[in-house]
């Protein structure tokens, strides 16, 4: 019984965290949108070549070191708890103190390396948001490690949401009362700094209970604990960096590049903005990719460690094959709708050649952080850490040789380079330390086929529609309504025909949280199949 509650509770644990992820991540995604409308490319630019330097250390320290105190506080006695709290707390602090001097300090010199020095209040602002990091890392680690996983689920969503407010509503303000875009982007910062002190007001509330433990004195080693959450920490947050660290990358190169060929500082400026419009459309991307199945993961570690009930081998599979098939299909998808996406979200259909090339990272990073997921709850940590860096220095070396030839679409092919550099590493590695195979040749059939149904479909009604239906209204809206009608017409196709050829049973659907609907709809669609037959 005691088992059963357990994993009852971690279930439970696991699904809450799931829903508060699904929302994070589509509000990090949609947030965007407006906010690209209210400033344009060049806002949208000078945003999206700061914002990489704080939400990397955001990551390392809120998600990484929580985990890492999670992981500690599990392995040692109640007891060292308080002493372990401590020690995590003056560590991340020295840690956090040092990168703000670091922004703070250098922050001219980084927007002089980025080719643009008007960039340093933004990182000035901004470095702030990182001090607000130890609290937060070693209060989440805290409940994680009692898997009491409300309050993280809840201060994850406040801090989203109270940046997002901040980001919009202020940007707004701003541009409203018509200061210069560069202000709007320093208003953008400060949303990260205001969600970031929501979540820690609202994770002390939690913890008043909890306080007495921190009165508890115990003799510990400080060196081991640092070594130990220095490792874990990086190694769990290295996939969920990847994306970001690419967008670095393109901070320092994509804009002085594109100075550097020939074209004029607005334009260049214009044309990483158009560029970036490809973030959150990776995001959502990997959203419908990744939490369906990021549940399934924690799983597998559990079950390849008991001898009973459900195989590891069966949740492997599963969280491989869903992960592929959503990624696949909307980097398919968005590959034939994006000049309607592009206008209808961003105003333009510029560069949509470009955004195509960019969207198919969905695939690459959906398997990149699967796997490396996987591999993690095995305890295989150092590969995969280097096959990351591997590919982060492949972009790096891509970027330099494509974009001048190709301009931002070569900034886009070297992200793709990158990453596919990556998940070839880590599925060659994986067979090595898990000789499993993800899924017969009868899957990627069916996939592939129902893909290319979707296309066909996609593809002949959007021409129809945008160049017949709705030519009579304005660009945008036409787009919008092609777009609104695009995407479910595609999606009710290859859904049926994954639904028909039953590559993901019922039974597995139901696993997956919230896959009872889909489970619901291959039965009636295979039940009717079966009463046409009679």
């Amino acid at each position: 019984m005691n088992n059963e509650g357990t994993m009852k509770s971690f279930m439970k644990g696991a699904v809450l965290l799931t829903i508060a992820g699904f929302i994070v991540k589509l509000l990090s995604a949609v947030y965007r949108v407006p906010f690209q409308n209210l400033v344009g490319d060049q806002g949208f630019y000078i945003y999206q070549q700061v914002y990489p330097f704080v939400a990397i250390f955001g990551i390392w320290t809120s998600y990484g070191f929580a985990v890492a105190v999670s992981k500690l506080l599990a392995d040692n006695s109640r007891q060292d708890h308080g002493a372990i709290l401590r020690v995590a707390f003056m560590y991340v602090a020295i840690i956090s103190f040092t990168v703000f001097l670091l922004l703070f300090l250098g922050a001219e010199l980084l927007a002089g390396w980025m080719g643009d020095r008007q960039l340093d209040q933004l990182l000035k602002v901004g470095s702030f948001s990182v001090l607000l990091m130890a609290p937060l890392a070693v209060l989440k680690g805290h409940f994680q490690s009692r898997n009491d996983m409300a309050p993280v689920a809840y201060a994850q969503v406040v801090e989203q949401g109270l940046r997002v407010s901040v980001i919009l509503l202020g940007t707004w303000v701003v541009v409203s009362s018509g200061f210069s875009l560069y202000a709007a982007g320093q208003m953008a910062m400060l949303g990260a700094v205001a969600g970031g002190l929501g979540a820690v007001i609202l994770l002390l509330l939690y913890f008043r209970g909890h306080s007495k433990m921190l009165r508890n004195t115990s003799a510990i080693r400080t060196w081991p604990i640092i070594k130990e959450m220095t490792a874990v920490s990086i190694s769990v947050s290295m996939s969920s960096l990847i994306l970001l660290l690419f967008q670095l990358v393109d901070s320092f190169t994509v804009f002085r590049l594109l100075e550097a060929s020939g074209m004029s500082r607005l334009a260049a400026m214009e044309q990483k903005g158009i560029y970036d419009r490809g973030q959150p459309l990776v995001q959502f991307g990997i959203l419908i990719a990744t939490s369906l199945t990021l549940a399934i993961v924690p799983l597998v570690a559990r079950t390849s460690l008991k001898h009973s009930g459900r195989p590891a081998e069966m949740y492997a599979r599963l969280a491989f094959r869903v992960s592929f098939l959503f990624a696949f299909a909307a980097a398919v998808g968005l590959t034939f709708v994006m000049p309607y996406v592009n206008e209808m979200l961003f105003q333009t259909r510029e560069q949509s050649g470009a955004l195509i090339i960019f969207s198919w990272q969905i695939v690459w990073m959906s398997l990149l952080l699967i796997m490396t997921a996987m591999l993690h709850g095995f305890g295989k940590v150092r590969v995969p850490a280097l096959l990351l860096i591997m590919g982060l220095a492949v972009k790096v070396v891509s970027n330099w040789l494509l974009l001048p030839v190709w301009g931002v679409a070569g900034a886009a092919v070297a992200g793709n380079i990158g990453l596919a550099v990556i998940v070839a590493g880590l599925l060659f590695y994986f067979k090595k330390v898990w000789p499993l195979q993800f899924a017969p040749w009868t899957y990627y059939a069916w996939l592939f086929g129902a893909a290319a149904a979707m296309s066909a479909i996609v593809l002949g009604w959007s021409v129809l529609a945008d160049g017949y239906l709705f030519d009579n209204l304005s660009s945008r809206l036409g787009a919008a309504l092609t777009t609104a009608t695009a995407i479910p017409l595609g999606a009710a196709v290859f859904m049926t025909l994954i639904a028909k050829s039953r590559i993901i049973t019922e039974k597995e659907w139901y696993i997956i949280p919230f896959g009872r609907k889909l489970a619901g709809l291959q039965l009636a669609i295979n039940s009717k199949k079966k009463g046409e037959k009679r």
